[in-house]
Order: C-alpha cells, then structure tokens, then sequence
C-alpha cells in the first residue's frame, strides 16, 4: 500500500471577502475522485445587518443550513410571488431546499457573524444565477 502522504489530496482554495463577509467552496464537484454526480458544498459568512444571495436559479437545487449565528430566509416564487421568511439559527438546526424559480436572500439578524454551509447539485454557472429584487 501507498504511504499516507502519497494517497491523500490536500486540494488550495480560495477565500472571497468583502465587507459583507466572506465565501468559500468546499467541494467544487470538479475534484479528483469525486462522482460525477456531485454538486457544490459552500461556506459563507454574514455579517450582521449584512445581506447574501438576492437571486435564483434556472436549474441549480440548494440546501442551506446555518451552522453559526442567526439569519432570516426570504425566499419568493418568481412565477407566483408567493412569499416565504424562515428564521434559521444553530439552536433550530435545519436544512431548507430551495428549488429552481425560487429567489433567495439570507439576511443576518442577529450580533455576530452568521456561517451558512451549503449544497447545491450544480456546478457553478453564471447563466444559472438571476439577479433578483426583492421588495
């Protein structure tokens, strides 16, 4: 067998930040070894007051769970307008799916920092993101 060293992959990555926080994917669905029906695995931070996301997608599926902090989730059907808000926080664990045509944006409302662990099933397409208002 192999030596340790020589079987595992320490893989770089890159860290996104701004004055809203900060974005950082964990599985890019492009990884040696990975099948080839796997999706995205993402981090990303919140600020309080801060706002992240404010789109949707034409095909992408999501999974969003906070593992730190608390935020609202507002999410709108962009065919029917039918509007939904979730308060998601560490200490009500869950994981909400959001489906294609569905706009989201997470807004922190709390003190500190929020930490969003994410999946999607899609690998990233710009074309797959839609800029949405939400009012």
């Amino acid at each position: 067998m192999y030596p340790l060293t020589e079987r595992i992959k320490i893989i770089e990555r890159h860290l996104i930040a701004d004055e809203r926080g900060w974005f950082l994917k964990v599985i890019t669905g492009t990884e040696d070894n990975i099948p080839s029906h796997t999706g995205e695995v993402y981090l990303t931070m919140g600020k309080p007051g801060q706002s992240k996301g404010g789109h949707y997608h034409l095909q992408a599926l999501e999974w969003f769970t906070i593992i730190e902090g608390d935020a609202m989730l507002k999410l709108e059907d962009i065919t029917t307008h039918e509007k939904l808000e979730i308060e998601m926080s560490l200490s009500k664990a869950i994981t909400v799916f959001i489906p294609n045509n569905v706009a989201h944006i997470i807004t922190n409302n709390g003190d500190k920092n929020f930490i969003l662990l994410s999946y999607t099933d899609k690998l990233y397409d710009p074309k797959d993101t839609i800029v949405y208002n939400f009012e």
